[in-house]
């Protein structure tokens, strides 16, 4: 081997201490500057301190979102924002070979990003108490900045997003994590937020909004529910958590063959068509609907927040119907622990398939199918005895976008259970969550929702 010395110009490709860090915030649920169990109290300061209201209202009382007389899309007059189209997917798969719904069309890249800093030697991070309009509870703990380009490019005329310039200059701190990552596939065509984890060692004038929590904090947090927001979850999912797994049941080479193996033998034809031509939906004053009374509604809010940007608007929002169930079902092999991941379609991704739970479903959208087309594991999962459950909260999704839309987040241990085989059907494989961290530093192959169980399940580490 031949010695080499290190150019001046040349720096590290891996950073390796990235990882340490982040499992010792991890481990710390004894924050700096707040502690845990003065959290619900603090938030609850922050609901007290202003005003929220949201409120339903008609279509026609939308302002300046109007129906399109050729397409009927729903847009915004400005031509920004997003707009609500229609989609035809085709997949030449039972039970659904073929469906037209509604999807939500925001070609704009939005920035989700978390500022980092040390205190006491120990990595905190900046959250955010962010009202939402379609989180339930309204108030939950967001990323330093969630924000469209609109948002922060003023096109709604609003104040500045606080703490902006971390993310859209970042070179000025150490990013830890940036990537494109996709939103719900079911609801989003082709959408892509860009997840960032940038350190600072600035002084950072701390808003009344914000506060600063180590990793091991926010962890408590997630066995919470409708606490941390799903935008919170998918940026901390991209962290560089470290995993103890010097083996797998498949090598990541393996995997990545057998991922783009799923990727090729899909077709999936996504096309984007008008509104009015979305056969079986209907629109009525209040809310388009499907003719069987399944899967969402579109409707509108108009909302009141004193502390964003722009302090009333109204917009259409997706209104799912009924509790989703996402779950990963987990299996200790030989030792190491993984989960079942499965290459799920949906016609929203950009690239065919990407890996999603073992099961994500509301139970209330397929049981009217005959029980060998209902999706695989989920009855296991609902039958799932209280011991087994390694970890369980409801969490919202996007509430930029989605009334009250929610999911029971489970992490459900199947050691010895003989319905989960080792090899399991078609399109399911087992993955170390190591493998899931290693995916994550790449764009849409994790999709949301199982970022979502990895950012619990790297809080559940040391927990049983």
């Amino acid at each position: 081997m031949i010695a080499t010395l290190k150019h001046p110009g040349l720096t590290a490709r891996e950073d390796t201490g990235a990882a340490d860090r982040i499992a010792r915030s991890a481990a710390v649920t004894a924050g700096a500057r707040l502690r845990t169990e003065d959290f619900a109290d603090w938030l609850d300061g922050r609901r007290r301190a202003h005003l929220f209201r949201v409120e339903r209202i008609p279509f026609a009382a939308l302002d300046g979102w109007v129906f399109d007389e050729a397409t009927g899309n729903l847009g915004h007059r400005s031509g920004r924002f997003f707009t609500v189209e229609g989609l035809h997917v085709r997949t030449g798969e039972e039970p659904y070979p073929e469906w037209r719904q509604p999807i939500i069309k925001q070609p704009e890249v939005g920035i989700l990003g978390i500022l980092a800093k040390e205190f006491d030697g120990v990595l905190h991070f900046l959250m955010q108490a962010k009202m939402e309009p379609g989180n339930r509870n309204l108030l939950q703990l967001s990323p330093t900045v969630q924000a469209t380009r609109s948002n922060y490019t003023k096109v709604h005329r609003g104040t500045d997003v606080k703490y902006i310039d971390h993310f859209i200059r970042p070179e000025q701190n150490r990013v830890i994590a940036d990537v494109l990552q996709s939103e719900h596939g079911s609801w989003f065509f082709h959408k892509s937020n860009r997840n960032m984890i940038v350190e600072t060692a600035e002084d950072v004038p701390l808003d009344d909004d914000f506060c600063w929590l180590t990793l091991g904090q926010i962890g408590e947090l997630l066995h919470r529910d409708n606490v941390v927001n799903m935008d919170s979850r998918t940026v901390l999912a991209c962290a560089p958590f470290p995993h103890d797994e010097p083996w797998a049941l498949h090598s990541d080479t393996e995997l990545l063959s057998w991922f783009t193996a799923e990727r090729s033998r899909h077709d999936v034809r996504a096309e984007r068509v008008p509104l009015d031509e979305v056969h079986g939906w209907h629109r009525g004053e209040w809310s388009i609907d499907h003719e069987d009374g399944r899967y969402f509604s579109v409707v509108a809010l108009d909302v009141r927040a004193g502390n964003r940007e722009v302090s009333g608007w109204t917009q259409p929002l997706f209104e799912p119907h009924g509790l989703g169930v996402t779950a990963f079902l987990t299996r200790d092999i030989g030792g190491i622990r993984h989960v079942l991941a499965h290459a799920r379609v949906e016609g929203g991704f950009l690239d065919t398939v990407e890996l999603g739970p073992t099961v994500q479903y509301t139970p209330d959208n397929v049981t009217h199918l005959p029980v060998d087309q209902r999706p695989a594991f989920l009855d296991l999962v609902l039958d799932t005895p209280a011991q087994r459950i390694r970890y369980e909260a409801v969490h919202s999704e996007e509430g930029g976008r989605f009334l009250n839309a929610e999911s029971r987040y489970l992490l459900v241990d199947t050691d010895d259970d003989p319905r989960v085989p080792l090899d399991p059907p078609p399109g399911y494989r087992w993955v170390t969550p190591g493998q899931l961290t290693s995916l994550v530093r790449h764009g849409h192959y994790v999709n949301v929702q199982a970022r979502t169980l990895l950012a619990c399940l790297n809080a559940t580490a040391g927990r049983r």
